[in-house]
């Protein structure tokens, strides 16, 4: 069995910078905000597949990274 490393720079692409009151945050595109509502749904109905689960541990740590990010930032404030 083949140990596969997530990659959450793959999706640095997918996302977008939004101003809000004059504070520039990091978010997710639609489409990948959409992509990892429809992996966790999957995840709870038990049918996500082994790929499945290291695309959402992708997109899962690229969440933390801008939430942590973006908590820095609006505490400069």
């Amino acid at each position: 069995m083949t140990a596969v490393i997530a990659r959450p720079s793959s999706l640095l692409s997918r996302i977008r910078v939004e101003k809000f009151e004059h504070i520039n945050l990091f978010k997710f595109n639609d489409e990948l905000q959409a992509r990892m509502e429809d992996l966790l749904e999957r995840k709870k109905a038990d049918l996500i597949t082994p790929e499945e689960i290291i695309e959402l541990e992708e997109i899962g740590e690229l969440d933390r990274i801008f939430t942590h990010i973006n908590a820095i930032l609006v505490a400069q404030k």
